[in-house]
């Protein structure tokens, strides 16, 4: 098996080495600006049109690749159909058109049912057209690694000389909405390192930082844990706001007195969560458009998942974790993750 695996290795990494001049050519995408794209990572199948695939999908189509799209809310496709481009009813359809697949979902359960489900990109037998499947949900570890490996089992359609077998990478993102729009989204990825370098073309036409983090499940893995830390800073940056109000500070004075020492941090320099003190943050909009709650709680109950499973005690991000779930269950689970300033630390707005 380590042989083969080796093997595996060196085709995909002697190919894309000795074919690299003429793996790229130019490509017109239907009304959208044109550019060189890889061939083999040409036609894209992007599943999940919500806030940040929405953008993701448009940034590709900028870029010049050819893209099918899937969302099970037809709105989401109309956006899409509406601009020529072309959208299918299943995922397994999407597969039928793509070289690569990307999906772009809310949990692990969707993940499995867009993968696995009646009719998933896995169900048409054991051949399959993609020879690259990238998933960018942020989901269990484990998941991510127990589908990799079915996914490696199959074989291709069409022989590359550039793979033997689909693979799959994990690369779920940093920087949510605002960074999907602007193109500036970070990439964590895990998988094969020869498939990650080959895809690299397709990350940086959606963001502007890629890390390869090891092999499958470790992009999910450092997602995670980057979101534990994000969601432990900004409750420690919330609580210490909210107690210099109280001991009659402003929080605009204390902004400054963090970002210039040693207290400086996203949360206090970049996703201010005191109302009044930074403009285009949630907390600016009442704390609409940005990460939720909702999903914030989700990826700490991930992590605190994926830390039992290895004996690991994380008690600061079960706290985390309990006070995101109490603002779900207040109602603020739609409401940017920053909201805790005002609506469990009880906060006032900056005058």
């Amino acid at each position: 098996m380590a042989c083969s695996r080796l093997r595996y290795y060196n085709i995909l990494s002697r190919s894309l080495c000795m074919r690299a001049p003429a793996l790229f050519r130019s490509s017109s995408s239907r009304g959208f600006s044109s550019t060189a794209v890889p061939i083999q990572l040409e036609r894209v199948g992007f599943i999940g049109l919500g806030n940040m695939g929405f953008h993701m999908a448009t940034n590709l189509i900028n870029a010049g690749y050819i893209i099918t799209v899937h969302d099970i809310n037809a709105g989401n496709m109309k956006k899409f159909l509406d601009n020529g481009i072309p959208i299918k009813e299943t995922p397994c359809e999407v597969a039928e058109s793509s070289d690569v697949i990307i999906t772009m979902l809310p949990s692990s359960s969707n993940v499995l049912d867009v993968y696995t489900g009646p009719n998933g990109l896995l169900n048409s037998g054991s051949h399959l057209r993609p020879w690259l499947f990238i998933d960018s949900s942020t989901i269990d570890p484990q998941t991510s690694r127990v589908l990799s490996a079915k996914i490696s089992k199959y074989t291709l359609k069409e022989k590359k000389d550039y793979a033997e077998n689909p693979i799959m990478l994990d690369a779920p993102v940093s920087g949510g909405v605002p960074a999907a729009e602007a193109g500036t989204l970070t990439f964590m990825v895990g998988g094969m390192e020869e498939a990650y370098v080959a895809a690299k073309p397709l990350f940086l036409s959606m963001g502007k930082n890629t890390i390869y983090c090891g092999g499958n499940g470790n992009g999910v893995a450092a997602k995670l844990c980057n979101n534990l830390a994000m969601a432990v800073s900004m409750l420690g940056v919330s609580e210490a706001f909210a107690l210099g109000q109280n001991l009659g500070i402003t929080a605009s004075t204390l902004t400054k007195v963090f970002n210039s020492s040693s207290a400086r941090c996203w949360s206090s320099d970049s996703y201010n969560p005191v109302p009044g003190v930074m403009t285009g943050v949630p907390s600016s909009r009442n704390y609409d458009g940005g990460f939720t709650s909702k999903l914030m709680a989700k990826d700490l109950t991930l992590a605190m998942t994926a830390a039992a499973e290895v004996g690991f005690k994380c008690p600061i991000t079960s706290e985390a974790h309990d006070i995101y779930r109490k603002m779900c269950e207040e109602g603020y689970e739609f409401k940017d993750f920053s909201c805790v300033f005002r609506h469990y630390y009880s906060g006032k707005d900056e005058n």
